[in-house]
Order: structure tokens, then sequence, then C-alpha cells
């Protein structure tokens, strides 16, 4: 087992499982009226965002606390990165004060493998620029456990902007290791240049292959990478061509949506606020992701009753 989450692919098949399988411990203790156990009490858990983020940012914060462990949060208006300091410098203080974990989110792609090279602590990869986001990934495969009680043989369609999104990266690369069939559809300035062999998928830009899709990912437009003159001619057009509606689905698929959402855009504001699409649920499944993937590295081991707060270990 690695001992950082840099890339989806440090887990491989069965640390993916485990993950999982440790994410359904933890979800037990959202049933409780108290929702914190001593898991990982007196460890110090550093969350370094030098990239704006509410869903990642949030739930690790509330996951480390869930866990009992201390929490910093550094954000990137109020650290040194602002007044020009490298990243490397940044993460080699940090690492003077000694962490157990520093979670970083750069907008440079590579930034957390960096981090891995330099710090003595655990790295987990929010997210880099378009390279990964491993824990997306995870919450994602969770997700689609629940809703399908499968992953293998499923097959999931990735519509949008697959070129700059680290979501589709890291969620494709975990879908198919647990052997989903996920195809990438989009337009043809929004698909990977490198071809097919960048994502080891199929790509199409006809919309009408999302037909046979057990479940439909929507890719959020990604403006802020995009740059001056976007990928496409208007976001009216892409949303006339592209944007996932009602009426493009078949009965029985389901829609996930990494967030945030671009209303009117990639996807319908009806389908956004319909009870059937998964993107409340996937929000949800982020904080108990990140419990895991925390205590799967530091901890390494099965739970202890004692570390998951169970009525049994306070009986004793």
């Amino acid at each position: 087992m690695s001992r950082h989450l840099v890339s989806i692919r440090d887990l491989g098949g069965d640390g993916l499982e485990r993950v999982l399988d440790r994410t359904d411990q933890f979800a037990e203790v959202m049933d409780r009226e108290i929702k914190k156990v001593p898991s990982l009490r007196g460890r110090v858990v550093v969350n370094l965002f030098l990239e704006p983020s509410t869903r990642t940012s949030t739930s690790f914060e509330i996951a480390g606390k869930r866990l009992s462990a201390d929490v910093v949060t550094v954000r990137g208006s109020s650290s040194s990165v602002e007044k020009g300091e490298s990243l490397r410098d940044t993460i080699l203080t940090l690492d003077t004060y000694a962490p157990d974990v520093i979670v970083i989110r750069h907008k440079a792609a590579g930034a957390a493998a960096l981090a891995a090279r330099v710090s003595r602590a655990a790295i987990v990869n929010a997210g880099d620029g378009t390279n990964e986001h491993p824990t997306q990934a995870l919450l994602d495969l969770y997700t689609v456990r629940q809703i399908f009680e499968r992953v293998s043989g499923l097959q999931v369609a990735f519509v949008g902007d697959v070129q700059h999104s680290r979501v589709a990266r890291s969620s494709m690369a975990a879908l198919q290791m647990l052997g989903a069939d996920v195809m990438a559809v989009g337009p043809p300035t929004l698909l990977p240049v490198e071809g097919e062999d960048a994502l080891g998928a199929e790509m199409s830009a006809d919309i009408a292959d999302i037909e046979d899709a057990d479940l439909v990912y929507v890719l959020r437009m990604q403006h802020e990478r995009q740059g001056p003159g976007g990928y496409v001619p208007s976001l009216r057009e892409y949303a006339r061509e592209y944007g996932i509606n009602h009426s493009r689905l078949a009965p029985g698929q389901r829609v996930m949506h990494a967030g945030p959402v671009n209303r009117g855009v990639e996807i319908s504001d009806a389908l956004v606020d319909d009870p059937e699409t998964l993107v409340l649920q996937q929000a949800a499944n982020g904080q108990l992701v990140r419990m895991a993937v925390l205590y799967d590295l530091l901890a390494a081991k099965e739970p202890t009753a004692e570390e998951l707060g169970t009525r049994e270990a306070v009986a004793t």
C-alpha cells in the first residue's frame, strides 16, 4: 500500500475495494447522535487548499474532525504563496510542524506529486490542475455501488469537457479497474487531443452514443481552465448539442455530476433538481470516503471497536 494518495492508481483494485468497504464502516457512525469517533486522536491533518473549493475542502475538514484529528486548514488567500513563496518551500515549512497528513489542492498538475517527494507527511491529492482527483473517484465509486450494487459490467458515459477534467481522468480509471466499461462523449475540441489512448476508453462526438449507458456522468464546463475564447462557439450552442436533460435520457438511466453545477449549460435545471439525480448523494458520500482515506493512510489496519466508538467499546 502506498503511503500517499496522489493518483487513484496508487490504490489498485484491491485498495479501491478496501477503502470502499471501510467507508461502509464509517457510514454507520453517521446514524448516531454523536457523529465523532476517536480513530485519529492525536493526529494532525493540514488541508492546504491553494485553489477554490467548497465540497472537497469542507468534507476533508469535517472528515478529519469526525475522526478526532487536529485539523488545520490553509487557504490560498491566507498563505505565503500569495506573497510569492514557491509550493516546495510552503510544503517544507509545513513539514517542520510534523503533520501526519497534508491534503493539497493546487491549480498545477503534478503539485501533489511534488509534495509527496519533499514531505515526510502522507500526501492526499485533493485535485491538481487537469491531472487527477482521486478522492472524488472514490466517492463516485461508492455512490455507484450504493445505487447499482455492483461496478463490474456497468456502462458509464462521461459527457462534456473531458479534456480539462481531473474528475474524468480519476473516475474513469477507477471504474475501469473495477470492471466497468466507460466512454467519453463531447465536442471534439473538449476530448483529449492524445486520442483514446489518453483514457483507455472509447471517445465519441455523438451525444446519441449515451443511449446504452447505465450511468451518465455529466462533466462541468471548466471555464477557468479553457482560457480566453473557450473551446466551443458558445455556451448556448454547447447546451443545445451536448447539454443533458430529461429528453436525452433513456428510462432507468441515472445521472451524476461532481459539482459545482453550471445550470442550463452542461445539465438542465430540472435534471439537477430531480431526486433521481445523484449530485447530492455524491456530496454526502464525500465526508465518508474521506474519513476512510485518512484512516487508511494513517492506521492501515481494521478499525477496532474502540476506534469506531461502538456501544460495545463504551460498555467495556
